[in-house]
């Protein structure tokens, strides 16, 4: 007999569903269950007439996974439950095999789970992934994400992989290191973001590229922010800051609509904002725009342009707002080229904003090399630094670079306001904590003697610095 989902099954059929007890009711002679699977949850009942069925019912316990065979009939009218798709059937049980035990979980899961301590919710997060909240929470950013991914595809764009193995280079975030067992003494960083090997791919003649990808980026304790996290990330030949902009716009409101259909987009087309009027104005360049703060079901899209190219550091030296890779808006190119009047340039550069949050954000980029050169000799390199860090960028644009642009999205807070969630590690299946510590693999750890040998790596002991 093949198994049946929970959710597809009717009336009058003889079937077999595995899933796991997610509730147990003893009624005098008769036992019910709930039973859960990917689908939803079925009310099965045993009933006296199988004494041996009945007994072995009554050792189910919550979490136990297993496998019944029975007869669906429909509900008395007076038991009948609005509440859940399968409400007007149950199974009678004819056959129960327990495929798994389950222990008693740390924590209560038929609940929200807001109450419990956090880190014992992360230590345990593969029960915790069991609350009906966290469930629905996954399963929406997927199918968020698929939205995303298949207007995109409609739109001529292709998804592409890009390296995790990588080059260290000055992007605006520490990297994450990998030390080259071959190569000794060398090291691969982790991408902070796909944005080198995006661009390289307008000069392969991808015209229009995405992909979900992991960013990497070894930050210092920043509130609600994770070591790992993932992006939307496009990019396009042949464009400038309006096309970008239309289609990502056009793409974030169909995805929401087809997603979310409860919520209110505000705006069509969203506010525009230059970045001194939003500081002047709301005092931040990420304003939260909403008519009415408390309402959640209120989307309140708006973009943020003309941000300075460039701000000075603590060290009261030249760097860049954004990244390196843009370009500046058409009428401050020349500006660039002579490094003068370097506060006053202006980058093609575009955020998105929703409900006061950055969630998205790009450029269009300098396709030529000699303007991404003069971006990286204002911001202090020298020559020798800049071949080593940049030279392949440098290199790559000689060979046909078209004009480009592009966006980012950050998924896990997109998702994460969509949800009405208070942090993306709601929307994370496996998130870390705010310092980066996985509770349940118990990451970072030490590792082996031999390990550290075989990479030629020695650390100092109690201090944990790398020599």
């Amino acid at each position: 007999m093949q198994r049946t989902y929970v959710n597809k099954a009717k009336a009058g059929e003889k079937i077999k569903i595995d899933g796991w007890i997610s509730a147990r009711r003893d009624h005098g002679k008769l036992v019910f269950i709930d039973l859960a699977d990917t689908s939803g949850i079925l009310q099965i009942v045993f009933t006296p007439e199988d004494k041996e069925l009945l007994s072995k019912a009554d050792t189910l316990r919550n979490n136990d996974v297993v496998e019944i065979e029975g007869t669906i009939n429909e509900r008395p009218e007076k038991m009948i439950n609005e509440e859940i798709e399968t409400g007007k059937i149950e199974m009678q049980a004819t056959s129960l095999n327990i495929l798994n035990q389950s222990e008693t979980p740390p924590f209560e899961i038929n609940t929200d789970g807001r109450e419990i301590n956090e880190e014992i919710r992360l230590k345990y997060r593969y029960v915790d992934l069991k609350r009906k909240r966290l469930q629905k929470n996954i399963r929406k950013r997927h199918q968020f994400i698929q939205s995303a991914r298949n207007f995109l595809i409609e739109q001529e764009f292709i998804e592409i992989e890009t390296p995790l193995l990588t080059k260290s280079t000055p992007e605006g975030a520490r990297d994450f290191v990998v030390p080259s067992r071959l190569q000794t003494g060398k090291f691969y960083a982790l991408p902070q973001a796909p944005q080198q090997f995006k661009q390289l791919l307008m000069v392969s003649q991808f015209e229009k590229y995405f992909q979900v990808a992991k960013c990497l980026r070894d930050e210092d304790t920043r509130g609600d922010r994770q070591p790992e996290f993932t992006q939307l990330d496009i990019e396009m030949s042949f464009v400038n800051r309006e096309d970008v902009m239309n289609l990502n716009e056009e793409l974030i409101v169909k995805t929401v609509a087809e997603n979310y259909p409860n919520k209110k987009i505000l705006r069509k087309p969203f506010p525009r904002l230059t970045y001194a009027e939003a500081m002047e104005k709301y005092d931040t360049d990420r304003p939260d725009l909403r008519e009415d703060k408390d309402n959640p079901d209120e989307l309140a899209f708006c973009w943020i342009i003309d941000f300075p190219f460039f701000e000075k550091d603590k060290n009261n030296k030249w760097t860049f707002t954004h990244n390196p890779f843009s370009a500046t808006i058409p009428e401050h190119h020349q500006m660039l080229m002579d490094k003068k009047n370097i506060e006053k340039i202006t980058a093609a550069q575009y955020d998105m904003v929703l409900n006061g949050y950055e969630i998205g954000g790009g450029s269009i980029r300098n396709h030529k090399p000699d303007a991404l050169k003069k971006v990286l000799e204002i911001i202090g390199l020298k020559e020798d630094e800049i071949k080593e860090n940049f030279g392949h960028m440098l290199e790559a644009f000689t060979f046909g670079a078209p004009p480009h642009g592009g966006i980012a999205f950050g998924l896990d807070r997109v998702v994460a306001i969509l949800q009405n969630e208070p942090n993306i590690r709601e929307v994370i299946a496996f998130p870390k904590t705010g310092d980066g510590r996985d509770l349940m693999m118990g990451a970072p750890s030490e590792i082996k003697e031999e390990q550290l040998k075989e990479l030629k790596i020695s650390y100092v002991p109690n201090r944990n610095e790398a020599i």
